[in-house]
């Protein structure tokens, strides 16, 4: 049988990557589509030990106190364990998958760590063998990155945290804005060297409305 396709759904935090990306899932069902839906990291399973122990800080108190290779390697192993378990089968059959986050991930996140050019290409090229070639995971059909300007996004999650509901503690990603500002860049420097499609997630200064983000995206993903 063919392979599927797989659709990613890419962006910063609070950028709306679990809504999207969920409503893209309902939206490709409700239209007769043999859809599943995943999401990265998996914190539902064991395999993410190693992601939950770095980005509660147990491995370093900064993003930058575990190096890019180190860090990659805890995310790919989670990833090939929920495609192993929860959606070869499906995919190789034919199946859509729509991912919250994947292998871009780590290209945006761990690479951002890199600063020499000729470093970050080598990274880039370690990290692309190493998730699709050696460990054969699937290669993207499709990533749409949702463009959260970053002062928007340490707003949106200052916002969340602050909640009446009592939110969560962040991160060592959310917590540092230097390195959200540098995976900004990152992130937009990936979406032109790899063509990603981009979608825009404010206009004039503020965050556009959910179902105008969906509409762009359901363009992109015909």
């Amino acid at each position: 049988m063919p392979a599927g396709k797989l659709i990613v759904i890419e962006g910063l935090d609070s950028s709306g990557k679990e809504t999207q990306s969920k409503l893209l899932y309902k939206y490709m069902r409700d239209n007769g589509n043999n859809v599943k839906r995943v999401e990265f990291p998996n914190y539902s399973s064991p395999s993410s030990s190693l992601v939950k122990m770095y980005l509660a800080g147990e491995l370093g108190k900064t993003a930058n106190s575990v190096n890019p290779y180190a860090a990659s390697s805890f995310y790919a192993v989670d990833r090939y364990a929920t495609y192993k378990k929860d959606f070869e089968e499906f995919y190789k059959s034919g199946g859509v998958i729509i991912a919250d986050r994947y292998t871009t991930s780590n290209i945006i996140h761990q690479g951002s760590k890199i600063a020499d050019k000729t470093e970050k290409e080598k990274y880039l090229s370690w990290l692309q063998e190493y998730e699709y070639n050696l460990l054969k995971l699937p290669k993207p059909d499709l990533v749409i990155f949702l463009d959260m300007p970053v002062e928007v996004s340490i707003r949106l999650m200052a916002e969340r945290m602050n909640k009446a509901d009592g939110g969560r503690i962040k991160d060592i990603h959310e917590s540092d804005v230097e390195y959200l500002k540098n995976t900004y860049a990152a992130a937009k420097e990936m979406v032109e060297k790899f063509g990603w499609e981009c979608v825009n997630c404010c206009a004039n200064g503020y965050v556009r409305g959910i179902e105008e983000i969906h509409r762009d995206i359901i363009e992109k993903a015909r």
